[in-house]
């Protein structure tokens, strides 16, 4: 392009017109076999992918910043570029270049956006994380009705809640939306709340969110009267669905996902649980934010997409209906006791595909024959599931799950039919119709083919006519078909007789290319054949794509029961293989577990060949214990793991203990560990308070709380105070259940105070000056805090753990005589310069020889002898 100042060339004049209507999104401009971005997008994509920056003509008298992805790569750099938060629009050439040369020299090729991709519209299978769900959220506030819908386009699961301000912090934590759409003058008051998740937040206008008209396209897009066909919903909730499905509209440019009939969530249905919970508990992601560490991640055992999914949904989300509960444990239980069974039908789950996703390509057009294969093999091993249950007495939620799987016969005899058995990625590329589907593509087929052996033997009789053996017979797709010889041999073509024959058409640096009057005509014979039999295969592909969209409901719902039975199998086979039991649950404010363990912490203790020490912890008589003992002795694990025992009883897993006997618990609240954030102005202390708050002011009878060290970021007795406060207001007004760990020994005396507390401490014992964690929990209390013995271990110098001791031991002896007296102590401590230092212990001989002394390649006679050199260097030492 070579455009003068002021003057636009006719296809940057096409670009500037779409990118005028895309300016919030990098613009993908299809030339040919690349993605081609200009100007401003052109600095920011090469920044951001790290490719390299050219020029392509002026533009104003400016040069014209270009960069550029192959579109068959292009995949890749859009997952980098969602992943940095840019919104990308896909500007596809919507004719064959051939076309638009009839109009002209200078035409344009038509072009326009196909779809905008953000962070939660994606579908394509390597854009997306096969065991995660990838939602796409609206939020709605009219006046006092607020609701948040979420969507998964490659699933098409759509759901709705109703969902105050203060609420939607926790629903986001529970969801891990991806995109949240707000309306667009709420965008600043909502920032508060969305500025602490990784989630793209996007303003929409005011009528996107309009209830009245956003009723009407629900029904049309469900094709039913009205939507109290689903239930009764409230003018936010339809107000946020609505939203959902216009910016769809929107980045889909109108081609709408499969999207399922709505499920409308019942508010208090499931447990809450907080950011800060979430994030103590590590219930789906760790600390590091993988999800290698987390609970999720520990006892994920199933084998399909789907059901890793449906997990996660369960861990994020755990049921209060004790009727779902308990049917979910039904399940299991079965499982648990029928190995063969369990074991048969996880072997069967790992040969299903991905359905759901699967069936959201093909919807979208954005599909291929292997996602119809998937499908083919995923209605195989629903089969075999079936025939594998087929006689036996099964719980309900089993028995319910395996009639969904019947009922495809017909689809299944289409697809085995019509499809060979490894078909490729895209229709275009065709070869994915087996042979005898199809009459006519069978005859296109052979002529085809034939017309390839035509072109053997036709270089065989040239070759023999010219006497050049190296003559070949070529094809590419600027030339079609044509014959090459060398250089050398060329000479002999170019003079008659041969030159009469072979007709010259193009001259290489080592190669002559020719062509015949015969070999044009059977050119003509074989691309014709080519072409209409990939006509026809695309018809056959358009006639199994409607096959199986008119058969999305019921596919719908076979995946959503491979999901279940794949989770029930999962959760039995963990439940055997690390001998979890069957927690009973009931309306009560029971919490009594014997022998329990951390999941995540025993997993990884098991794989080190360590034993994990089972605790109990009983809260039936008195609901809050007073938890006490020095740091690394095991006080925080043995928190968490109980809340981690609460949410597995509540997503109907079995549980790591001997015996468990949970009444329902509403609510988890954990304040466990430091943090600050920095970017709030919050210090470590202001956010422990700003999340102890939090827990004050919403925890009601039924919730679980755990709380450690409250108080410790301030100073000692101001700490003290706020511990003894809160500890007494769980009591007095919360009424709920939950342990307290604390190092401020002085609130053991509350045990005796308020009837509803006891005590509890974590074992040690001291030996020889070091302390021995023996990680058993015992009632009573602590009777220090061996806080210098941990120092130690954990590397301190000696001189200063030393000095440690002589402060330690002052404060400690003035606190007995007084408040005076431990004043006059404190003065008479020699200031630190001034101590000698201490000397680090010296190495003793026989210490040393024991160093030396590798027992397993002793022999017999060496080992006696060693004894008597040990005997003689201890005498010595004495």
């Amino acid at each position: 392009m070579n455009t003068q100042a002021g003057t636009v060339t006719p296809m940057m004049a096409q670009y500037l017109e779409i990118k005028a209507a895309h300016g919030d999104a990098l613009l993908f401009y299809r030339m040919g076999d690349f993605y081609e971005m200009f100007f401003d997008d052109a600095v920011a994509a090469a920044e951001a992918l790290d490719i390299a920056l050219t020029k392509r003509g002026k533009h104003m008298g400016e040069d014209i910043a270009m960069c550029g992805v192959p579109v068959h790569a292009a995949e890749g750099y859009l997952l980098t570029l969602i992943r940095k938060g840019f919104r990308v629009a896909i500007a596809e050439q919507l004719e064959d270049p051939a076309e638009a040369k009839k109009r002209g020299s200078k035409s344009v090729v038509k072009r326009d956006v196909v779809r905008l991709v953000t962070p939660g519209t994606l579908t394509e299978e390597s854009l997306l994380d096969a065991r995660r769900h990838n939602f796409l959220a609206a939020f709605s506030e009219l006046r006092d009705d607020c609701a948040l819908a979420w969507v998964d386009i490659s699933t098409g699961a759509i759901s709705v809640l109703g969902c105050d301000r203060m609420a939607l912090g926790p629903e986001l934590a529970r969801l891990t939306p991806r995109e949240l759409l707000v309306e667009d003058s709420a965008e600043q008051a909502l920032s508060d709340v969305t500025s602490g998740f990784d989630l793209a937040v996007t303003p929409l206008h005011r009528g996107a969110f309009d209830s009245a008209s956003g009723a009407a396209r629900l029904a049309a897009l469900w094709k039913v009267a009205s939507l109290d066909a689903f239930g009764a919903f409230s003018r936010a909730e339809v107000s946020a669905m609505a939203a959902l499905v216009e910016y769809l509209e929107l980045t889909q440019k109108g081609k709408l996902p499969l999207l399922r009939p709505p499920h409308q969530e019942a508010r208090m249905s499931a447990m809450r649980i907080d950011a800060a919970t979430r994030r103590s508990l590590e219930l789906t992601h760790a600390m590091g934010g993988g999800r290698e560490g987390s609970l999720l991640h520990a006892i994920d055992r199933t084998v399909t997409a789907g059901g890793a999914r449906l997990l996660e949904r369960r861990v994020a989300s755990p049921s209060c209906n004790l009727g779902t509960i308990s049917a979910r444990q039904e399940a299991v239980a079965h499982l648990v006791e029928d190995d063969r069974l369990r074991g048969d039908l996880r072997t069967a789950l790992r040969g299903a595909h991905d359905l759901d996703r699967a069936l959201s390509r093909l919807a979208l057009d954005r599909g291929g024959p292997r996602d119809m294969a998937a499908i083919r093999a995923t209605l195989e091993v629903a089969g075999e599931i079936g025939a594998l249950a087929e006689g036996r007495d099964l719980p309900a939620p089993l028995e319910e799950a395996i009639r969904s799987l019947s009922g495809h016969e017909i689809l299944h005899e289409l697809l085995d039919q019509a499809l060979v058995a490894e078909p490729p990625l895209l229709a275009r590329d065709g070869g994915f119709v087996a042979t005898g589907h199809d009459p006519d593509l069978d005859d296109a087929r052979r002529l085809r083919d034939e017309g390839r052996g035509v072109i053997a033997s036709m270089q065989a009789d040239y070759a023999s006519d010219t006497g050049i053996q190296s003559l070949k017979i070529k094809h590419n797709n600027v030339l079609g078909y044509f014959i090459e010889t060398t250089a050398t041999h060329a000479a002999k073509m170019l003079t008659p007789p041969l030159s009469e024959r072979f007709i010259h058409r193009q001259t290489m640096a080592n190669q002559v290319r020719f062509t015949t009057l015969e070999l044009n005509e059977i050119e003509t014979r074989i691309l014709n054949a080519g072409g209409h039999a990939l006509d026809l295969e695309k018809r056959v592909y358009d006639r199994l794509r409607s096959a199986i969209l008119d058969h999305a409901g019921p596919l719908g719902q076979l995946a959503r029961a491979l999901s279940e039975i794949d989770l029930g199998a999962g959760l039995a086979d963990l439940a055997r293989g690390a001998e979890w039991c069957r927690p009973q649950l009931d309306d009560s404010r029971a919490f009594h577990v014997e022998s329990g363990r951390h999941p995540v912490v025993e997993q990884a203790l098991r794989r080190a060949g360590e034993p994990f020490v089972g605790n109990d912890c009983d809260l039936d008589n008195a609901a809050l214990w007073l938890l006490t003992g020095p740091n690394m002795a095991g006080k925080s694990t043995f928190l968490r793991q109980n809340a981690l025992i609460a949410v597995l009883a509540q997503i109907g897993s079995y549980v790591p203990a001997t015996s468990a006997h949970i009444g329902l618990v509403s609510q988890i609240f954990s304040r466990v560990g430091a943090s600050d954030d920095l970017a709030r102005g919050r210090s470590t202390f202001m956010v422990e308070m700003v999340e102890t708050a939090a827990i004050l002011n919403q925890a009601d009878d039924r919730a679980l709380v755990i709380l450690d060290e409250i108080g410790r970021g301030t100073a000692t007795y101001d700490g003290l105070s706020i511990a003894w406060a809160v500890l007494e207001h769980l009591h007095d007004v919360n009424r709920c259940r939950g342990i307290f760990a604390t190092h401020y020994h002085e609130m053991t005396q509350l045990a005796a105070k308020l009837d509803g507390v006891a005590t509890a401490t974590v074992a040690v014992r001291e030996w020889q000056g070091e302390v021995i964690f023996l990680h058993e929990v015992r009632r009573g209390t602590a009777d220090r805090s061996y806080g210098v013995q941990v120092a130690r271990l954990a590397g301190l110098p000696t001189s200063v753990v030393e000095r440690a001791r002589v402060v330690l031991q002052a404060l400690e002896q003035g606190e007995r005589e007084g408040g005076g007296r431990r004043q006059a102590l404190i003065d008479d401590l020699p200031l630190f310069a001034a101590t000698a230092p201490v000397q680090e212990p010296t190495t003793s001989k026989l210490s040393s020889r024991m160093q030396e002394i590798e027992p397993d390649r002793l022999t017999p006679r060496e080992a006696l002898e060693l004894i008597y050199e040990l005997k003689s260097l201890s005498h010595d030492i004495s």
